[in-house]
């Protein structure tokens, strides 16, 4: 079974509700369809339900659950938290109805807070910013978790690199040049999530163009540095860096380069030190090698909330919401 048809098992195995909230884009109602028929997540769509349908033309939304701000009748409760959530910031409750019945996505992450969905997935016609400000401002980052960071999991054609070919990528969309300890956290949230999606323990290699001391440069120290601290505050993962590409997942050269570093060779988890190196990584591996790139995922949210790319297609946003399922019942444990 390919990696896509895991996590649709293990979706339709333990169903989550996942809210759409770009709820008349079409990609997205051709999405909501197929996730419906498949069973593979109870959706939410926000708006009003006969426009909506309009909207879907030959897509069948019809099971999707539709949350009309104008006339849902959890609307004061929602209006309350919203307004509890930004009171810091001195949002009263008529700004936050207002901010409801304005901005669907706003609504979306407040169904995720309230329980009544378990994830959202947005980013079609939003930016990423658009999708992780209300997420960042009303579910905030999980307990533990200094920063929200983005992955992809890397299904390739050459099954002897990481688990039979599968790998993640950290941190390819989001943080543009982490510091040290930023690169920490990326480095212990990511193996988190490589066990949570993959099932197999991770060995993290922290990357960087010098393999433990070859070459020297402020790049290279802070790749060091941010090996330091991960392996301080997470020592039961198995990390090591800095290391080349080729060290840490071709065997023969990790044992030449690296003899005693512990996933030399062996590694599943890459965390690339800035955001430049990441993301040319995953294309250049997903259109050379012809690798499948599920994500970016998200972490560090309390909450599972997952960005698109605006360039993605109805298919990609099926396997978004079904990650985003299997990232709830992971998290919900």
């Amino acid at each position: 079974m390919d990696f896509l048809a895991l996590m649709k098992e293990k979706a339709k195995a333990n169903k989550k509700v996942i809210v759409l909230p770009e709820s008349f884009e079409k990609r997205n109602l051709e999405a909501a369809a197929e996730c419906i028929k498949d069973g593979l997540a109870e959706i939410v769509l926000i708006g009003n339900k006969e426009k909506i349908m309009e909207a879907a033309g030959s897509f069948d939304v019809s099971d999707a659950i539709f949350v009309d701000p104008e006339n849902y009748e959890r609307m004061d409760e929602m209006v309350a938290g919203l307004a509890e959530a930004r009171k810091s910031k001195g949002m009263t409750l008529e700004e936050a109805r207002k901010l409801l019945l304005d901005d669907s996505m706003f609504v979306g992450v407040m169904l995720v807070k309230m329980g009544v969905a378990d994830g959202m997935v947005s980013g079609a016609i939003h930016s990423t910013a658009d999708t992780l400000r209300p997420a960042l401002q009303i579910l905030k980052t999980a307990p533990g978790t200094e920063l929200v960071s983005s992955f992809f999991i890397m299904v390739t054609k050459t099954p002897e690199y990481g688990d039979d070919g599968i790998l993640l990528f950290a941190d390819c969309a989001l943080n543009q040049n982490p510091t040290p300890a930023e690169l920490a956290c990326i480095a212990g949230d990511s193996a988190k999530s490589y066990a949570a999606f993959v099932g197999k323990e991770a060995r993290v290699a922290m990357l960087s163009h010098s393999t433990m001391g070859s070459a020297k440069h402020a790049d290279v120290t802070k790749v060091v540095e941010a090996v330091k601290i991960a392996k301080e505050k997470y020592p039961e993962i198995k990390l090591d860096g800095e290391i080349q590409l080729d060290a840490a997942i071709v065997k023969e050269v990790g044992e030449l380069k690296a003899p005693t570093s512990p996933v030399a060779g062996k590694a599943n988890c890459l965390v690339f030190p800035d955001i430049d190196a990441g993301n040319i990584g995953y294309k250049l591996v997903q259109r050379f090698g012809n690798a499948e790139a599920f994500g970016p995922v998200l972490q560090g949210i309390a909450k599972p909330v997952n960005d698109l790319s605006r360039g993605c297609s109805a298919n990609d946003i099926v396997a978004v919401v079904t990650m985003t399922a299997v990232q709830a019942d992971v998290m919900g444990k």
